[in-house]
């Protein structure tokens, strides 16, 4: 750690520690200056005594109908303070709904939002799949509701809004925001930052960025990823490695993983399971799809000045259903086989009958990936594009 950011980065990870879902403090800690407020329909502004003063204080705006198009502020505050805990449900839950709605969070009055994401990706229901599950930082009980437990400190004001920007009016939508609010931010704390990405067939041989290049100081924090399988291919889609792209780094990664599976904990393969950091919580052999979080809150990622994360774009079969791929015409490019490098030596050919039959053998492949990625950043704004059309979110989502 370079001293200079030593005091930053200490303090925002005892701040992270709220892993353990409460402040960076005992439990019994006097509260000293800051208040406890809930934003909802309820009491949309926070306002002291001011809530759940519908239809006699009887549950008079537990929700909201959104109609197509209309954006909702959800959370709009001045001052200092941190946003706790989040939860949404909503009536229509459909993979088509999460993807078409979307999450912007906005730190200090800025333009742009540091957060841009489909809601239920944000959340862990990539590919708008929602599975019960609970980690350290996200949770669905039961399949029907979104958390987050990420805390996210801002200094001057913060602004949450759901955008309904789907064809359709959604009819009901029920959330809470839950926030201390203090004088004054004590320390550097980091800025809480997330952007989505999508590649419905991915570049072959070029890796899949969960993260584009951001710049500032910071903390990657963890991805949501999804993957629909090529059925093209035969054989295993997650060979490929996490690649991580620290302080001017260009060519070659200072941080790289042994395989998409190994990244999350598992190996030999991905079943489902949800652990506190890590796990796979769909994986449809059938339809192939699969989605799964990796979050980085006991080993955590630092960055100094830049940074970029990857995934290849990587399988693995058997030589004989590989050469079978390539004489009916499949894009594929062979890695290795059997542990024999084939990118280092442009004369080596699949075809060699001197390699054995069953030889294991790993290729770049095309694949319909995306990833919401998590990150905290030393300022409000990122310079990250916005986020994708609903048109290209909601396209092939393996409904029909």
């Amino acid at each position: 750690m370079f001293p200079a950011n030593r005091t930053r980065a200490c303090c925002f990870f005892l701040t992270l520690a709220v892993a353990a879902h409460v402040a960076a403090q005992p439990l019994f800690a006097p509260p000293g200056n800051a208040q406890s407020r809930w934003a909802s329909f309820e009491n949309p502004g926070m306002e002291k005594g001011a809530g759940g003063q519908l239809n006699a204080g009887g549950k008079g705006a537990a929700f909201k109908p959104v109609k197509a198009g209309e954006t909702v502020t959800l959370l709009d505050t001045k001052g200092a303070g941190t946003v706790r805990r989040m939860w949404f449900t909503l009536q229509d839950r459909s993979p088509e709904s999460l993807r078409s709605h979307v999450l912007r969070m906005y730190w200090e009055g800025a333009a742009k939002p540091a957060v841009e994401v489909p809601l239920g990706d944000f959340f862990g229901a990539t590919l708008g799949r929602m599975k019960a599950y609970e980690s350290d930082l996200f949770s669905s009980p039961e399949g029907r509701s979104l958390n987050c437990l990420i805390p996210m400190p801002f200094r001057s004001g913060a602004r949450v809004t759901f955008t309904n920007e789907s064809a359709k009016d959604l009819e009901q939508l029920f959330y809470d925001i839950d926030c201390t609010l203090i004088d004054k931010q004590e320390g550097d704390p980091l800025y809480f930052h997330a952007v989505w990405h999508r590649e419905s067939r991915t570049v072959l041989g070029k890796d899949f960025e969960l993260l584009p290049r951001v710049e500032g100081t910071g903390r990657y924090l963890g991805a949501h990823i999804g993957v629909i399988g090529n059925p093209a291919y035969t054989g295993w889609w997650g060979e490929g490695e996490v690649k991580m792209y620290l302080d001017g780094d260009t060519h070659s990664p200072t941080i790289v993983g042994t395989g998409t599976e190994d990244y999350i904990g598992t190996a030999y393969g991905q079943g489902e399971f949800s652990h506190r950091f890590q796990g796979c919580l769909l994986a449809d052999n059938t339809k192939r799809m699969w989605t799964f979080y990796r979050h980085h809150v006991p080993d955590p990622v630092y960055f100094h000045k830049d940074i970029r994360v990857t995934i290849q774009q990587m399988g693995g079969a058997n030589r004989k259903d590989v050469l079978r791929m390539v004489k009916d015409g499949v894009e594929l490019t062979p890695v290795t086989v059997d542990g024999v490098n084939f990118l280092l030596d442009p004369k080596r050919d699949i075809n060699d009958p001197t390699l054995p039959a069953e030889g294991w053998t790993n290729f770049y492949r095309r694949d319909d990936v995306c990833a919401t990625a998590l990150f905290y950043l030393d300022r409000p704004e990122n310079k990250l594009p916005p986020i994708a059309p609903v048109a290209t979110r909601t396209a092939d989502l393996g409904t029909k």
